[in-house]
Order: structure tokens, then C-alpha cells, then sequence
């Protein structure tokens, strides 16, 4: 499907540079603070885009709620028994719900960095067993001061990349005059612990000195009892945490690695599950078990998935006669579709459900002693006990994982964008995603996608994973007529295996930021913790497509399908016509035709023979693009006219009452003449704001995907005579 779009994609190129990419979308830009302390109430403020009439601010655990206090500001309150965590925030605007930001929940006590403290003399003090909320100082380096007791070790952490922060953190521990101690400027962490009773100093910036409300972090400072890994905040889970935990796994591995087994290997018996980690450096573990000729076994390996920079390895080996002969080397997990080789453009998606862990197998060719070395491919010099792993080796337990996001798209030579894309409709308006699957243990069966839970006049439709894809589609649409709605859905994939109906959860994915010029800006991916769909009625999608009939078209194999549509246009568009293509197993080959542009009515026509479909149900989708002449809130327009005119006739009225006491009572004339002042500053702003909403509402030519209702067909088996002719 890639390289299809990216084919109709070129024929805007032309044009490309003065378009708008994608119909504006809700987003969530800021939250500020962007945590807060369980069974606490804190002020909020959000900033976003395309969020005015904001009615709502929710998030992904019910037992956090909020209230609105003031434009864009809400008191929001956490539950004591809400679980330390991220949780997603996002708010109900005039175009639905947002995109979401991370909120993060801790037990320790929290406080806001609210003046600069950009050297050593203004260090902000922040006492030990605290969390500070911050946004990173421009061209400068943050700095906190706390108090050292000697032997007593502490932990200090700089939450960003986990929060959704656009920050690369450089953490620095320094002494009291800020002469550097540690340094860690990839992890976020330092583990310290005070030779002297004293002041110590904590420096914070940006590896490339960025700053603003876009690069924040929290920064935790807390002491450490024992000698076991520093405490770490919660993060929210890269897409490729999509194939972890297997369905069933215990919540605890039955077995925990014993060093030192670098060399002397420890004893373990097949299946297994073990919990270790890489540490200290150059940490290799080794285990030692027997096994049968004939044999298969599946390792698996998940470090990556949980939440760690690490990259593991796993090298199996055969002993014997004092030998070591090697018998499988076990790497990454690969992606299940070929993701895109420079982050926006779409010869492939911008979200990588692969990982650097391990799922392979390998087989056993004679009776003997085996072992399995597991080790860190960048823990050489890294001494982190923080990295930990779960080894898994099990016969094998065929199963599948899933992850679905929005197709995004690019302009060649033009948009360079990686938007985030929630799931906010407009009335009349069909949305595609893609979902793929990471296939475990062989599992190679097709896959039934299904959603529910949808607001009403919302519908959604799976085209299945065939047998061995890598991925489907689901197609989501908002009736004509739908009134303002909003829902928690769920989507899930069923499949059959080994003769039982297995079902599994899909996890949606979305950018952390709407990157709108991706050369210079890396997209950044990950989970969202829930499925938040809304539909609003406050625009229209510019054209709907659907199926004449609102029924199953049945043909028989090899003959020819002809599916009338019914179209609505509700915006003018540029050229004569649309390119269109098809979505959905059996008919992504279909013949790429053109509907005329405001044509009330068209035929698809199917070549079954050519597209040597096999008999059976099946549902497909037809997309295309089209650039529509697309005008943002243009009903704000007139209400900013109203309150433009109210403004001039205010300010004139104090105008003219100013004037009449300016030669009688001075001390009047003074007040009147301050609130002329006040007046004509609100009639400045309110000219401002009306400037504004009329170059917004100013219709522009944007480029967007244009998706089909799904069309379900029934493919029928020829008969004798039929097939014989």
C-alpha cells in the first residue's frame, strides 16, 4: 500500500509547498504541571492547537479527574489509591477529543520551579524525597542545590524522553562552588552517595541548549536504602512494547540469576523462566542446560520492551568433549512491516514495532549439554543494575501481537510532516489505520480485526490480516447526520490456533508531537494507554464515499463486479478528478480508476478474474486523495465581529465620557481616562482576535486522505458448468 500512496502522492507535488497536509486536528501540547502527587489537588494550565472550546479535561484513569478554574486552567485531583504511573491526558474541544500528553503520578511530595535558577548563587533548593517540575531554561543550564548526609545514598533522576518532554537531558552532580562530580548524559540517572555532610549541586540542560515549554522534565530526587537498583519514574511504553508481555506470562519469573555465572555456567532446566540483569559491565550470563535430539525450543529475551536502552543478545552453543560449538545466534526482533527510512517519508509507517530483543528458536541436533549466554551488546562499559531482563525458553506457543495508528503520508519534495492523529471525526468522515502484527512461535493463521465501544453514528470495520501478513486495515466512520459524541472503544484481532478461538487486544499508537517538518525534527512514537474516539458535527468532512446500498454485493469467482457508489461533496476541490485505489485482502490490486470530482454517483468495477480472488467473504475500502478548499471555524468569524463591534462602541462610550469631565472633577477625569485606556486596549485585542479568526477561516487548499465506507462482498464459488466454460 506504501508505494501506491506515495504514487498518488507525487501527482500534488506541484502544488505541494502552498497546502495544507491533513484536515486540523485536536492537540495537547502542554501540561503544566505535568505530574502531580497521589491524593493531592493541583492547578493545571494546557496549552495546545486547534483546541479552542475546551469543555473537558480527562484522563486514562477515571480516579483522576479535573475542574475547570479558568481559561485552559483546571484543578485537578489525583486519588490516594491511584498507582504511581503515566497516564494520559487529552481534552474535549469543538473538533473532539485531542491528542494525548503524558501526566505522571508519584508518592513523593511535588513542587514547581517558578523563577530562574540559572546559577549557582539562585540554585533553587529541592529537599531530598521531592520531585520538581520544570521547563527547560533556553541557552542555559538549570540548577538545584539539596543537602548531602555522608554514607546516605540518593538517587538523582531527570524524566524526559519517558513523558513525552522533547528534552535530551545532560544530568550533572556537582560540589558546592559547581565543580563537576558525575556526569551522565544519556540515561537521565545518577546514583550517588555523599562522602561528606555538605551541599551538593545538581545541574540540568538540554544536550543541544533547546528550552521552552516544550522540553520539560521532572526532575526526582530521593534517598536509596540498600544496595539494589536506584528507583526509576514511570515512562510510557515505546510502540515496540507492543509484543510484550506474552499473553499468560506470570506477573514474576520462577527463577532469578545467580552471579557469578559469566563463566561457570549456571544449572537450569528447559522451559524456563528467568529474571537477571546486565551487571556489572561487560555482564555475559551464562546457563547451562541438557537437551534431546529433535528438539525445538523459542527463547525469548525482553529488556528493550521494558523501557531499557539496552540491545540483547543470546548465543546458544553446544558442549561437549570440553567444546564449545555454536549452534544459533539469536538478535532483534524484526519489524513486521519495513518501517520508513528517514522518519516522515512513507515508503514505510513511522512507527517501529520491532525491538532490539530476542524472539527466536533454535533446534536441537543430537542428545547432549547445552548452554545460553545472554548478554547486553551495549553494556561494555555500562555498570547499571537498572538493566534488567526476563529470559523465557519455552517449546513453542504460537501467538500474535497487535498495534494499529494512522496512515500518515508525505508530499515528495514538499510536507515533510508525522503528524499525530487522534481519533476526533467529523460528521461524514471515514479514517484508516493500519494494524500490524508481530507473529510469535510460528503463528502464521489470518487475523479478524473488530472495534466497539464506538460513540453513537460512529461504525468501524476490520479488513483482516491474511495468512502470514504482516498487517490489515480498520476503517472507522462517522455517519452524515452524527451528533457530537464520545467513547472509550476497544479493538481486538481474533484468530484461531491450534483449532481454539484466541482474541487479543489491539494497542493504538500515536506521535508524542505533530512533527511538521520532519528533516529537522526526529518523530517520536509510542502506546497510548487507551482508545479515545470522539465525532463532532461542528465541520463535515469535505467528501464521503460509500456504497450505493448498505448491503452485501455478492459475485461469483472470475466474473465482473460492478459496486455503484454514492458520493457527497461538501467542499470544492482542485483538478477534475480523484485517483482511486482500493484497501483490503484479495482486492489491493484493483485497477486504479477516477471518480469525477462533484459526481453525485459512480461504478467501481472489479475484475474478479484478473484479481484471481478465491471464494469468500471479504470487505474492502476504496481511498484516493483530493485537495480540498477547507475553511477552519469560519462560524467564529462572526462572533468575533460582534465582540469587535461591542469593543468599539465600549471604547467610544468611555471615549466620549472621558472627554466630558476632562474640564470638570480632575480626579473623574483621571479615572475616566484610565478606563478609556483599559477600553482601548480590549478594542486593540479584540481587532487582534478578529484579524486572527478571519485569516484562519480564509479557505486554503489542503491535502488529505479520502477513505471509502467499507463495502462487503460475497465471493461465490463457480459452478461445474461455469468453470468448465
Amino acid at each position: 500500500m506504501h508505494t501506491r500512496l506515495c504514487c498518488l502522492l507525487v501527482l500534488f507535488a506541484a502544488s505541494a509547498f502552498a497546502q495544507q497536509v491533513t484536515l486540523p486536528l485536536p492537540r495537547l501540547l502542554t501540561v503544566m504541571p505535568m505530574g502531580g502527587q497521589a491524593g493531592q489537588t493541583i492547578e493545571v494550565t494546557i496549552t495546545g492547537e486547534n483546541i479552542e472550546d475546551v469543555t473537558a479535561l480527562t484522563f486514562s484513569s477515571p480516579n483522576i479527574t479535573a475542574k475547570p478554574v479558568a481559561e485552559n486552567k483546571f484543578a485537578v485531583s489525583i486519588a490516594a489509591d491511584v498507582p504511581p504511573g503515566v497516564y494520559d491526558a487529552r481534552v474535549m474541544s469543538r473538533l473532539g477529543v485531542s491528542s494525548v500528553r503524558a501526566f505522571s503520578v508519584n508518592t513523593l511530595p511535588e513542587v514547581v520551579r517558578t523563577k530562574a535558577n540559572n546559577s549557582v548563587e539562585t540554585a533553587m533548593p529541592l529537599p531530598v524525597g521531592s520531585i520538581c517540575n520544570a521547563t527547560m531554561t533556553t541557552r542555559a543550564v538549570d540548577f538545584y542545590s539539596f543537602q548531602g548526609v555522608k554514607g546516605k545514598r540518593v538517587a538523582i533522576e531527570c524524566a524526559a524522553t519517558g513523558i513525552d518532554s522533547r528534552l535530551t537531558p545532560v544530568l550533572i552532580l556537582a560540589d558546592a562552588k559547581g565543580g563537576d562530580l558525575k556526569v551522565n548524559r544519556t540515561g537521565g540517572l545518577i546514583d550517588f552517595t555523599p562522602p561528606a555532610d555538605g551541599t551538593y549541586l545538581i545541574k540540568v540542560n538540554d544536550l543541544t541548549y533547546q528550552g521552552g515549554a516544550r522540553h520539560f522534565y521532572r526532575l526526582a530526587l530521593q534517598e536509596v536504602a540498600g544496595t539494589g537498583p536506584a528507583p526509576r519514574q514511570p515512562q510510557t511504553a515505546t510502540v515496540s512494547r507492543m509484543s510484550w508481555p506474552p499473553a499468560g506470562l506470570a506477573a514474576a519469573a520462577a527463577v532469578t540469576e545467580t552471579e557469578p555465572n559469566n563463566k561457570e555456567a549456571q544449572k537450569i532446566t528447559l522451559p524456563c523462566d528467568i529474571a537477571g540483569s546486565f551487571f556489572p559491565a561487560a555482564d555475559v550470563d551464562t546457563f547451562e542446560f541438557t537437551a534431546k535430539k529433535g528438539e525445538t525450543w523459542w527463547v525469548e529475551v525482553a529488556s528493550e520492551r521494558l523501557g531499557l536502552n539496552t540491545d540483547p543478545f543470546v548465543l546458544v552453543q553446544q558442549v561437549k568433549d570440553g567444546k564449545f560449538t555454536d549452534v544459533a545466534e539469536l538478535y532483534d526482533i524484526a519489524p513486521p512491516m519495513k518501517t520508513t527510512s528517514n522518519g516522515y517519508s512513507y515508503d514505510g509507517p513511522p512507527y517501529d514495532a520491532g525491538s532490539p530483543d530476542v524472539n527466536g528458536k533454535f533446534e536441537v541436533k543430537e542428545d547432549g549439554t547445552y548452554r545460553l549466554q545472554v548478554r547486553d551488546l551495549f553494556g561494555g562499559t555500562r555498570s547499571d543494575a537498572n538493566n534488567v531482563y526476563r529470559l523465557i525458553v519455552r517449546q513453542a506457543a504460537p501467538d500474535f501481537s497487535l498495534a494499529g495508528w494512522a496512515v500518515h503520508m508525505t508530499l515528495r519534495n514538499g510536507d515533510r510532516a508525522a503528524l499525530s492523529k487522534p481519533m476526533a471525526l467529523r460528521a461524514g468522515d471515514s479514517r484508516v489505520y493500519e494494524v500490524a502484527v508481530q507473529r510469535r512461535d510460528g503463528f502464521d493463521g489470518e487475523i479478524e480485526i473488530s472495534m466497539d465501544n464506538l460513540p453513537p453514528g460512529v461504525s468501524a470495520a476490520g479488513l483482516k490480516i491474511a495468512k502470514g501478513k504482516p498487517y490489515g486495515h480498520l476503517i472507522v466512520t462517522a455517519a452524515g447526520d452524527a451528533k457530537p459524541g464520545f467513547a472509550l472503544a476497544r479493538i481486538t484481532g481474533k484468530a484461531v490456533i491450534d483449532g481454539k478461538e484466541v482474541t487479543r487486544p489491539v494497542r493504538m499508537a500515536s506521535m508524542e508531537w505533530p512533527v511538521k517538518d520532519a528533516k529537522g525534527e526526529i518523530p517520536s512514537p509510542r502506546l497510548m494507554a487507551d482508545i479515545p474516539v470522539s465525532v463532532t458535527d461542528s465541520e463535515k468532512s469535505p467528501v464521503s464515499i460509500a456504497a450505493a446500498e448498505n448491503k452485501v454485493y455478492e459475485a461469483t469467482a472470475g466474473e465482473t463486479l460492478k459496486i455503484p457508489l454514492k458520493l457527497t461533496w461538501r467542499n470544492d476541490f482542485n483538478g477534475t478528478s480523484i485517483k482511486v485505489k482500493a484497501y483490503g485482502d484479495g482486492f489491493t490490486g484493483v485497477k486504479e480508476f477516477d471518480i469525477p470530482i462533484k459526481a453525485a454517483t459512480h461504478e467501481a468495477v472489479l475484475d474478479l478474474a484478473a484479481l484471481k480472488v478465491a471464494p469468500g467473504d471479504y470487505t474492502l475500502a476504496f481511498y484516493s486523495l483530493g485537495i480540498c478548499k477547507y475553511s477552519y471555524n469560519p462560524a467564529a468569524v462572526p462572533l468575533a465581529e460582534v465582540e469587535q463591534k461591542k469593543a468599539e462602541e465600549l471604547a467610544a462610550t468611555v471615549a466620549a465620557e472621558a472627554k466630558k469631565l476632562a474640564a470638570t472633577d480632575a480626579e473623574a477625569a483621571k479615572k475616566a481616562a484610565e478606563k478609556q485606556k483599559l477600553a482601548e486596549a480590549a478594542m486593540a485585542s479584540a481587532a487582534k482576535r478578529m484579524k486572527a479568526v478571519t485569516a484562519e477561516a480564509s479557505p486554503k487548499d489542503t491535502v488529505d486522505i479520502i477513505v471509502s465506507e467499507p463495502v462487503r462482498i460475497l465471493v461465490k464459488a463457480a459452478s461445474v458448468t461455469t468453470a468448465s466454460k
